[in-house]
C-alpha cells in the first residue's frame, strides 16, 4: 500500500503534521521558506534583534526520513500537488497547512531567514530612532507590539489606535480592565472608538514624522507607524477548483475529522479551515493532533474516527513584553482569569520558543 502524505505549509501546524507522520507514512513537506517561523516571537525579534535568531527553525532538522521541498505549490487536486517549478508530487493523503499573512512585521514577508532576519534588524533601527510609534490595531498583535517596544524603550509614546469601543472583545471584562490597567502602566496611550481618516504618507516601519487625522476629528503626530491588523488566508493555489471550492475569505470547510467531505483522504488545519474560532498557533496544533490521529487511523486500515470540537471559550494569552499581560483559560464552568505569572510562564518568556526547539529536535 503507497503510503505518501503530502503537507503543504510548514507552519504551526504542517510541522506538527509532518514530524508526527515522519516515523509512519513518506511524509512530504511543501514550503517555499527555508526556515519555520515562530511568528509568536516576531515582535519581540523586532526590538530585540540579538533575539531575533531564536523565531527560526531549519526545516532541515524536522525530519529524520520524510522529504522536505523548498517549492510553492501553485495548484492542488485530490491525486496531490502541482509546483512553481512545474513538478507534480502524487499524494495518497493530503494536508493542507498554509495558514495566513499578516502585516509585517508579526508575520516576516521573505521566504530566505537571512533576508528575513536582515528586514528585522532595519526596522529595529528605524525603530530605535523613532520617539513616538502609532500602531493601527488594539487586538492582541497590536497590543503585543506596544508591550515589546515598551519593554526595551519605556520613554518611548506609543500610542494604540482600534475602531472597536473595546479592547479584544472576547476577553471576559475583568481581563479587559486589567489589560487596560496594565496598559495604562506601561504608558501606552489607547484610542479606541475611532480609526485613521487615511494612513499616513510614509510607509508602515519606515521612520519619518507625520500627522494623521482620526475620524474622531483629533489629530496624532508620530514618528514610524506599524499596521497590526488584516489577515489574508494562504489559499491562491486553490483558486482553480480543482480540489476544493473556497469561502468568500478564502477558507474551506471541514467536518468533524477535520477532512474535506469530498475528499476523506484531504485534510485541512490551521487558519484554512472556516471553523468558527480565534486563529492561534495553540489551535493549530489542536487541528494537528486530530488530522495525524485520523490519517494515522487510515494508514493502519481503521476508520477516522477522531473529531475536532472547537472550544466553547476562546483560550487567549495576550503578553505584555515578558513581564506582563493577560490570559483567558478553559475552565468547567466558563473561561478563567489567567494570573500574569502563568502568561509569563506559558508565553511571555520565551514566546513558545522552547516548544519548537524540541519539535525541530534543536538543543
Amino acid at each position: 500500500m503507497s503510503r505518501t502524505v503530502v503537507v503543504v505549509g510548514g507552519g504551526y501546524g504542517g510541522s506538527a503534521v509532518a514530524k508526527a507522520l515522519d516515523a509512519e507514512a513518506d511524509v512530504v513537506l511543501i514550503d517555499p521558506r527555508d526556515a519555520f517561523v515562530n511568528s509568536a516571537g516576531s515582535l519581540r525579534a523586532l526590538a530585540r534583534p540579538d533575539w531575533a535568531g531564536a523565531i527560526f527553525f531549519g526545516y532541515e532538522t524536522l525530519l529524520a526520513r520524510g522529504e522536505v521541498i523548498r517549492d510553492r505549490v501553485v495548484s492542488a487536486d485530490p491525486g496531490g500537488v502541482t509546483l512553481a517549478s512545474g513538478r507534480r508530487v502524487e499524494a495518497d493523503y493530503l494536508v493542507l497547512a498554509t495558514g495566513s499573512s499578516y502585516a509585517y512585521p508579526a508575520k516576516p514577508v521573505a521566504d530566505s531567514r537571512a533576508e528575513a532576519l536582515d528586514q528585522l534588524r532595519a526596522t529595529h533601527k528605524e525603530l530605535a530612532g523613532a520617539d513616538r510609534v502609532l500602531i493601527t490595531g488594539g487586538g492582541p498583535v497590536g497590543l503585543e507590539l506596544a508591550g515589546e517596544i515598551k519593554e526595551v524603550w519605556p520613554q518611548k509614546q506609543v500610542t494604540v489606535v482600534d475602531p472597536a469601543d473595546r479592547l479584544v472583545p472576547a476577553l471576559l471584562p475583568e481581563l479587559r480592565e486589567e489589560l487596560h490597567r496594565q496598559l495604562d502602566a506601561l504608558g501606552v496611550i489607547v484610542r479606541l472608538g475611532t480609526r485613521l481618516a487615511a494612513d499616513p504618507a510614509v510607509a508602515p516601519g519606515r521612520a519619518g514624522t507625520f500627522t494623521v487625522a482620526l475620524e474622531s476629528g483629533e489629530e496624532l503626530t508620530a514618528d514610524l507607524w506599524f499596521r497590526a491588523h488584516g489577515v489574508r488566508i494562504n489559499s491562491d493555489y486553490l483558486a482553480d477548483g480543482r480540489l476544493v471550492e473556497r469561502t468568500a475569505q478564502g477558507q474551506v470547510r471541514v467536518g468533524a475529522t477535520l477532512a474535506l467531505d469530498a475528499h476523506p483522504h484531504v485534510y485541512a488545519v490551521g487558519d484554512l479551515t472556516a471553523i468558527e474560532e480565534p486563529k492561534m498557533a495553540g489551535v493549530a496544533l489542536q487541528h494537528a493532533e486530530v488530522a495525524v490521529r485520523n490519517i494515522a487511523a487510515q494508514l493502519r486500515g481503521e476508520p477516522a474516527e477522531a473529531h475536532y470540537r472547537p472550544s466553547a471559550h476562546p483560550f487567549m494569552l495576550v503578553p505584555l513584553g515578558p513581564r506582563g499581560g493577560v490570559g483567558q483559560l478553559p475552565g468547567p464552568d466558563g473561561p478563567v482569569m489567567a494570573s500574569i505569572a502563568t502568561v509569563v510562564e506559558h508565553k511571555g518568556t520565551d514566546l513558545f520558543t522552547g516548544r519548537f526547539a524540541e519539535l525541530f529536535n534543536v538543543a
